[in-house]
């Protein structure tokens, strides 16, 4: 049965010690909340060693934002999937829209990221999505599934089964507005028809998709009831305790 899932991208915010006071908040708060979702924080890579030492204590998980390519070598600045497993991450954000705006990363390229992470047991949170040209040329479907294609689908049934995929309406990150329920339920089926046709209906079944696009405490237990929705993959509202709690807690 899939997991449902609520994962905090914390993007490039916070100093060392609003990191560690938030985490702490979130340690607490998991502490006293029984809920129905495995919780995720994902906060730049210096606090990834500080979360991972709460992690060992609680049921909160981390993981990383971004992980290179390449195995190891020459490349000033990067962080290797080897050095990730040896703090214990257990997820890593790939292909996340910012990513592949700003640095220009291509489905090849995540393809290759994909694999580092899953030759060290990391799992994968990868990313797909439009933008809003694309979704006012009614391409969307065909977005989605050349991501997959060329990022995922090289990927054998087991290994597919350790990704966790995020659908991201990119018109709707961080400018507050949402895709609609039904927007959402309508890509994350189609997504999970297009896993049935190249793997199986049990794969697709097991696959957990997340919802990533202004999800707030105020709309997220609407599109968490949607069928196919599993949780959220949340942006802003990650980085206020309450709020990213209030989301964990909003699955019937």
């Amino acid at each position: 049965m899939r997991k449902n899932i609520v994962a905090g991208n914390w993007k490039m915010n916070k100093t060392f010690s609003e990191a560690e006071e938030l985490t702490d908040q979130i340690f607490l708060s998991l502490e006293e909340k029984s809920l129905k979702c495995d919780v995720i924080i994902c906060p730049p890579a210096l606090y990834l060693e500080m979360t991972s030492d709460y992690a060992e204590e609680s049921r909160l998980k981390v993981g990383a934002q971004n992980v290179s390519e390449h195995e190891k070598g020459a490349y000033t600045g990067e962080i290797s999937a080897a050095m990730l497993a040896s703090i214990d991450m257990e997820y890593c954000i790939v292909g996340h829209s910012e990513r592949r705006k700003y640095f220009h990363e291509t489905n090849d390229q995540l393809a290759q990221k994909v694999n580092r992470l899953l030759d060290y047991g990391i799992k994968p949170i990868f990313c797909v999505g439009e933008v809003l040209e694309e979704r006012e040329k009614n391409i969307h479907f065909d977005i989605v599934k050349k991501q997959l294609e060329e990022s995922l689908f090289h990927l054998n049934k087991d290994e597919f089964s350790n990704v966790v995929l995020a659908y991201e309406p990119v018109w709707a990150i961080g400018t507050g507005k949402t895709a609609s329920p039904e927007q959402a339920q309508e890509m994350h089926a189609y997504i999970r028809k297009m896993i049935a046709e190249k793997y199986d209906a049990n794969t697709a079944d097991e696959v957990s998709i997340l919802y990533g696009g202004s999800c707030n405490p105020g709309n997220a237990k609407t599109l968490f009831s949607q069928n196919d929705v599993d949780g959220g993959l949340i942006g802003g509202a990650s980085l206020k305790a309450d709020d990213f709690m209030a989301i964990a807690e909003s699955f019937e």
